[in-house]
């Protein structure tokens, strides 16, 4: 089915709530279309949805599918036996992937970018967003997190410039129609779709030929065998790295006693210019050089640049303090891959403390099999680790791996770690064991940030 913009109809969201399918929801809404969706409880994201006009309904049933519906919208993580899913199949209404509605979205935009990459995402996209925001430039965003300065996930802005992420799970991307696309690392992941790292690279290949031959790649320069990628692209191919071969590289880096990072980026055929971050860690000095290269590249201000990378401040749970008690400081972080987690740890070794602390909680049975050795080993950065049970979001254990696993892996590496069944007694050690001055940071992309809001009394 193609969408016809102009003529708005009544779309139907299975799973609503979800933070990239409840953006695509507002933006429908102010074109004027009905929209109505179900999702399994409520939260901030719906009672928006709600208050803009939008029909939403708690718990998925078939009753939800009504005749006036025109199409309807799901994402990968609705199953076939999902009573909304077989009731549309059996009404014969017209259905379409989150994916597939976005890149729809995206052909009524002049300059749609995409943020791809194993890691970074949500945090580039808000670098970037940051920086069109400073520039007036009245960019459309959707962004995988929720931004303070743009008051949640979704910016509706008036001019040609789209920027959303670009997700390889289930290369639900490969929908995607970019004018611009950036590429920031490509590594193992999502192994419960992708066969090995192969598999998942000619994935990441097949989105860069989606761009347009008057359309350009931002790639990072320290992937593997990177011709293999761009060798035959017809777009403009643009490089960022840690290494002076790349068109934008950092140079002469410095952290302040926050961690916050400054450098010079020099850039080829332009000047180089000293840019500070308020953010921590290398890894956004990277992610920096990036967005830096797609505002260059979008002809925005050096000065208006600058000014946005300043203004970001980082998104909800991407190194987010939540808070202080008992002089123990509280942190969360969504990372749930090895190299996240390395990345974050790295980061936060930068700020003084006496002790750094992370309570984990592993994200998928799948990813907690594949990388158990690499969980350990980034793990072991920390001074204490305490592991909570395996988030299972949309898996079942078939696989027999569980968070006692991980935890031998660490007691072999010699890190002081313990497991825990419930946040309630992970809560309770925390209060007991945990002193003043010390640094914990609740890590993983489920809820294992309810245990620091609890202590905290969030």
């Amino acid at each position: 089915m193609k969408l016809d913009f102009a003529k708005p109809i009544h779309v139907h969201f299975i799973g609503i709530g979800g933070i990239s399918m409840s953006g695509l929801a507002e933006i429908l809404l102010s074109r004027g279309f009905t929209v109505s969706g179900s999702d399994m409880k409520a939260s901030p994201l719906t009672e928006h949805l709600a208050a803009l006009g939008a029909t939403i309904m708690i718990g998925q049933r078939a009753s939800n599918i009504t005749d006036d519906i025109d199409l309807v919208v799901y994402t990968a993580a609705i199953s076939k036996d999902n009573m909304e899913f077989e009731e549309v199949v059996v009404r014969k209404i017209p259905m379409m992937t989150r994916a597939e509605l976005l890149g729809q979205l995206m052909t009524n935009y002049e300059t749609p970018i995409c943020v791809s990459g194993t890691h970074g995402k949500t945090t580039t996209t808000s670098m970037i967003s940051e920086i069109l925001m400073a520039a007036d430039a009245d960019p459309t965003l959707s962004i995988g997190g929720i931004l303070k300065s743009v008051g949640g996930n979704l910016r509706i802005g008036s001019s040609g410039t789209f920027v959303t992420e670009a997700c390889e799970y289930t290369n639900s991307y490969h929908s995607f129609f970019p004018k611009i696309s950036l590429i920031l690392n490509i590594e193992e992941d999502h192994m419960d779709f992708f066969k090995d790292l192969a598999d998942i690279r000619n994935s990441f290949h097949t989105f860069a030929k989606l761009l347009p031959s008057d359309g350009t790649l931002i790639i990072n320069h320290a992937i593997e065998n990177l011709s293999e990628i761009t060798g035959d692209l017809s777009s403009a191919v643009i490089t960022f790295g840690n290494d002076a071969a790349a068109d934008y590289h950092p140079e002469d880096i410095t952290f302040d006693e926050m961690g916050r990072g400054t450098f010079t980026l020099v850039r080829l055929g332009k000047a180089p210019i000293n840019v500070k971050l308020s953010v921590i860690g290398m890894h956004n000095v990277l992610n920096a050089c990036a967005a830096f290269a797609l505002a260059d590249l979008l002809n925005i201000p050096e000065g208006k640049t600058l000014q946005g990378l300043a203004n970001f401040t980082g998104t909800e749970r991407r190194f987010e303090k939540k808070g202080t008690i008992g002089g123990v400081h509280i942190y969360d972080d969504y990372a749930h891959h090895p190299t996240e987690i390395a990345a974050t740890l790295s980061a936060a070794s930068k700020i003084e403390k006496k002790r750094l602390i992370v309570a984990f909680q592993p994200h998928t049975y799948t990813r907690t099999k594949a990388f158990l050795d690499d969980f350990a080993k980034a793990l072991s950065a920390a001074d204490m680790v305490i592991l909570a049970d395996i988030y299972a979001a949309r898996e079942k254990n078939t696989i027999g791996i569980s968070s006692r696993d991980l935890l031998k892996k660490l007691e072999e590496l010699g890190t002081e770690a313990y497991y825990f069944p419930t946040f309630d007694e992970i809560e309770a050690f925390i209060l007991e064991n945990c002193s003043t001055g010390d640094m914990l940071i609740t890590m993983g992309a489920g809820d294992i940030v309810n245990v620091g809001e609890n202590l905290l009394g969030l």
